[in-house]
């Protein structure tokens, strides 16, 4: 394994590009791990509508930055007391939404510091309760990254402040707020340390597992490349916004894998436009079910028929497939 050292940089938006440059463009069969920490920033999952996840008035008041990240999953807060992770590896199906193996090198160095840590859930890992990480994954047709972001010593008060935390996910937890399931590692420390020695734990528990671990910092070219995918794309208000689409039929539901929220524009009776929120977990560009889906009669049988060759599991997560159509095209819940 190959530690790449981000070298001091706080800008979420370089941190993000410097962790999808990596992915694509450093060697296959060798893994990475990336070490990061960003200034106060929302960092979007892929499919969700940015404008409903932040408090945009506190946001723009108090310069927090918001970006979005290529993996699915909720919007999280971040700021200089998170440590955030990234594994990057090469495909393996087997590790797809499965999140034990990268998340165990933390839970072992939680262990060994005397706090103990458990993954639960889809993509938590928990301690006394209070969740204290989240993680997500993107995978290309050859790569994949794990990542997820440690909660060590971050001011727990902006995340709701700057987080519009939906009703059904505070109701889908079986807790009141947000606030509340949320907790820092240093509070369940018995010796006290800094962020920066928390983080030489853990790369500490990883180099003792690995025969081959050594440090690697970019070239000046490798870091105009990076610098590049930031302007180009994570630096943009069109990646980290986004146009809302205008809708006239609105179908949202939580599952096991996450809220699936639609917005669909029917005109005629057929499907102009047709858009996918929600914090799931897929493989695929839910872009792709949104073309097979664009132009058809907002029917069942034609829905049915379109879906057909369509493995959702894909593009979701293991959600049913019938259950995902009559979302489409069902009746309302009360």
């Amino acid at each position: 394994m190959i530690f790449i050292e981000n070298e001091g940089v706080n800008d979420p938006h370089l941190n993000l590009a410097l962790e999808e440059y990596i992915l694509r463009n450093f060697d296959r069969g060798e893994d990475y791990l990336l070490f990061y920490i960003n200034e106060p920033s929302i960092i979007i999952g892929r499919n969700q509508n940015t404008l409903e996840e932040i408090n945009q008035s506190y946001i723009d008041e108090n310069g927090v930055h918001v970006v979005r990240r290529i993996s699915g999953g909720g919007a999280v807060y971040h700021d200089l007391g998170n440590l955030n992770f990234s594994f990057i590896t090469d495909y393996d199906n087997t590790k797809l939404n499965n999140f034990r193996d990268f998340t165990r090198p933390v839970i072992n160095t939680l262990n060994n510091l005397g706090v103990k840590a458990e993954l639960e859930g889809r993509n938590d890992i928990l301690v006394n309760d209070k969740k204290i990480s989240g993680n997500a994954q993107f995978s290309s047709v050859k790569r994949m990254f794990s990542h997820g972001t440690l909660l060590f010593d971050c001011n727990l008060e902006e995340v709701g402040n700057t987080l519009n935390v939906k009703m059904s996910k505070i109701q889908s937890k079986g807790h009141k707020s947000v606030r509340s399931r949320v907790a820092n590692i240093s509070e369940f420390l018995h010796i006290p340390m800094d962020i920066q020695s928390f983080r030489e734990k853990i790369i500490e528990e990883i180099y003792d597992e690995q025969e081959h671990f050594r440090s690697y910092y970019l070239t000046a070219e490798e870091w105009e490349g990076v610098k590049r995918l930031k302007e180009e794309k994570y630096g943009q208000w069109d990646w980290n916004y986004g146009k809302s689409p205008k809708f006239n039929i609105h179908r949202v539901k939580r599952f096991s894998i996450g809220e699936i929220d639609i917005r669909i524009f029917v005109e005629k009776g057929y499907i102009e436009s047709i858009k996918f929120y929600g914090d799931f977990f897929g493989k695929e560009p839910v872009g792709t079910i949104e073309g097979i889906l664009t132009g058809k009669r907002y029917d069942l049988a034609e829905i049915k028929k379109a879906l057909e060759p369509v493995d959702v599991h894909e593009y979701f997560g293991n959600v049913d497939k019938q259950e995902f159509v009559n979302l489409l095209y069902g009746l309302d819940e009360i």
